[in-house]
């Protein structure tokens, strides 16, 4: 169903006000890297990104649940074999524990192949004297503490698609060949699994699934190939509109205007005015749209820009990412789901937990708590569960890697041991072991709420 006006085109964000995407210097090199970008092939088809939406829509019915999550910020320079697979490993891995645990079908939509870019408070900083622009991603300028290197360059709207195709082929390549083979799940183990306190149940779940595989495979006159494979999504922040919009085309045959350099993008918390360019943009794409919502906000604001980014009401078309905080959440959440239910709007709830639960250890580490971040998962389940409403989603920063970014889980990381392997250029993620253990317990409160 199409959404676009007479009035809307995949460059007409430009006339309005934008936040949040800093003023390229070069504007000759701009354009050039602008031009280039819209002839080159797409990433994803539209035939993918309608197959996300009905899935989409399965969840906003309570029939699915989407399980978003990846890094906070890719890095070009770790567009690695080992780095995309340990991170497809840990998507997949939760994503069983959810399936085994809820009994239901898992969306996975991975922040990966195009989350580059990063919001930030302000546009410049001073290192040892120096004034130069913040750090906003790879795909706008270098992490180095350099000012030649922080100056935005358009160059990189370029390299960062290339980096997203080669991050993407090699994903559809492990799903093709069998990576996520139900045959065999112990080989999704990674070695430091071993220490993990779930690691016994996590075990026992393995064995059912390949008991369950191996029954069907002895009644059925040929072997379940389908469970070789598994469809695997991608998203980021619709953040630099010269990269999205340069990626936005019609295809035949179809209504619409479809964005093919991701299956989903989303709307941050700082961009979210209704009018200026971000919503401008993404008001005229048929992608399904995240949201994320949390302080400060209106519901007047919110429900408007609801209608404005789907004002047919298409089922599976918005998914609302809340991200109050554990403080907050039980103020906020409440409001929202009643006012959204009023006005009839069809939206996938999901969770952020990590957005709100963000601060400065007492050794200057930016981290979060994992206590926290379950806290405020605990809270949103109780909360849609006394609404009448269903949390089909969760949206977490985390990593396959062995890093140190934020405290607690049962392996009990303090403050201490932050330093061990904290590798993130911006927000702290998840580890592998927090990762499962908090699918354990998002299972386990989900089935509280819906088993």
């Amino acid at each position: 169903m199409s959404v676009r006006t007479a009035e809307w085109s995949p460059t007409s964000w430009r006339e309005f006000p934008i936040q949040q995407l800093p003023d390229y210097p070069n504007k000759e090199e701009l354009e050039r890297s602008y031009a280039e970008l819209q002839t080159l092939p797409p990433l994803v088809t539209s035939w993918e990104i309608e197959s996300l939406k009905d899935k989409l829509a399965a969840v906003s019915e309570g029939k699915a649940f989407l399980f978003q999550a990846g890094d906070c910020a890719e890095s070009f320079d770790l567009t690695r074999s080992s780095k995309i697979v340990n991170l497809v490993k840990v998507l997949l891995q939760t994503s069983f524990i959810m399936i085994h645990e809820m009994g239901v079908p898992v969306i996975r939509v991975g922040r990966m192949a195009g989350q580059y870019a990063k919001p930030r408070s302000s546009a410049f900083e001073t290192v040892d004297g120096v004034e130069m622009h913040n750090y906003r991603g790879d795909l706008i300028n270098g992490f180095e503490k350099d000012q030649a290197k922080r100056v935005p360059d358009p160059k990189r709207l370029l390299e960062g698609y290339h980096k997203a195709g080669l991050t993407m082929n090699f994903i559809r390549a492990l799903g093709d060949e069998g990576f996520a083979d139900l045959h065999y799940p112990e080989q999704w183990e990674l070695d430091f699994m071993q220490n993990n306190p779930y690691h016994q149940e996590y075990e026992s779940m393995v064995k059912s699934i390949t008991q369950a595989v191996k029954f069907m495979d002895a009644v059925s006159e040929r072997r379940l190939q389908q469970s070789q494979k598994v469809d695997f999504y991608t998203s980021h922040e619709a953040l630099n509109l010269f990269y999205d919009s340069a990626q936005t085309r019609k295809v035949p045959r179809k209504e619409g205007y479809f964005n093919l350099s991701a299956h989903m993008v989303w709307l941050g918390n700082r961009t979210r005015d209704l009018d200026e360019a971000h919503v401008e943009y993404l008001r005229g794409i048929e992608n399904p749209i995240g949201i994320k919502i949390g302080p400060p906000y209106t519901l007047d604001a919110t429900l408007k820009l609801i209608e404005k980014l789907n004002p047919s009401h298409e089922v599976g078309k918005i998914v609302l990412i809340t991200r109050f905080g554990k403080d907050q959440i039980q103020q906020g959440l409440p409001g929202l789901i009643q006012a959204v239910r009023r006005e009839g709007f069809p939206v996938v709830w999901s969770s952020d937990p990590m957005h709100g639960n963000t601060f400065s250890s007492t050794n200057d580490y930016k981290t979060r708590n994992f206590d926290h971040i379950m806290e405020e998962l605990k809270h949103a389940f109780a909360i849609h569960r006394s609404e009448g409403s269903y949390l089909g989603s969760v949206h977490l920063e985390l990593t396959g890697d062995d890093v140190t970014e934020c405290v607690g889980g049962a392996k009990g990381l303090d403050e201490n041991g932050l330093d061990v392997n904290y590798e993130t250029f911006c927000d702290p993620r998840l580890n592998y072991e927090q990762s499962l253990e908090l699918a354990f317990l998002i299972s386990k409160e989900w089935k509280k709420s819906y088993g």
